[in-house]
């Protein structure tokens, strides 16, 4: 007994574990491992707050960034608002689509410039990126087709798939029967 006990206070004595340091050397301790992740993860959130983080001076950059939230859901809320007001009071909306009707071409056209500019930037990149692939793929639609084509050919029953064409050794190949070990043994059998 005094052997045992020996050995294991060896191994496992003085709050020790040589068996689980042995292993940690060739495998990483996954507790431990998630634990490092967890701060490192935690210290780059960190750093990354500091470095976006921007005190606001006072009450114009306030009122500034209130400002530039201002135009979408204004747009958004006004034209909602314009379906309202037309089943309310047809009248009145009638009243003010004919002032608008009034407002002249150019300044159509820089209302427009305007809210694209606002608005259309991103729009804008997006529908160039999509012309562009859009592009890239019908320039590579008579290569498919012509694919589509050579695939449609090779199929089992289409006409003419097994022609060997002017390879006449292919052609002999072709109309001289193989030996079929199967097929003799079978007619030895029938024989017999």
């Amino acid at each position: 007994m005094g052997l045992i006990a020996g050995v294991l206070g060896l191994l496992f004595g003085g709050g020790r574990n040589v068996v689980r340091e042995t292993a940690e050397v060739f495998r990483e301790n996954a507790d431990a491992g998630a634990q490092r992740a967890a701060q490192m993860q935690g210290k780059a959130m960190a750093q990354l707050g500091r470095e976006f983080a921007v005190p606001r001076q006072g009450g114009f950059d306030r009122f500034m960034d209130g400002l530039n939230r201002l135009p979408r859901p204004a747009l958004a809320l006004g034209t909602l608002g314009l379906f309202v007001a037309a089943m309310v009071d047809p009248l009145w909306f009638a009243e003010r689509m004919q002032g608008i009707a009034l407002v002249p071409e150019p300044l159509w056209w820089l209302l427009g410039v305007i809210v694209s500019f606002y608005f259309g930037a991103r729009h804008q990149a997006k529908a160039q990126d999509l012309q562009r692939d859009l592009a890239t793929t019908m320039a590579r639609a008579p290569q498919v087709m012509a694919n589509i084509a050579a695939l449609r050919e090779m199929r089992a029953d289409s006409p003419g798939v097994a022609d060997p064409g002017p390879d006449a050794g292919l052609q002999l190949a072709a109309v001289q029967p193989d030996e079929n070990k199967a097929l003799e043994d079978w007619r030895k059998l029938k024989r017999a």
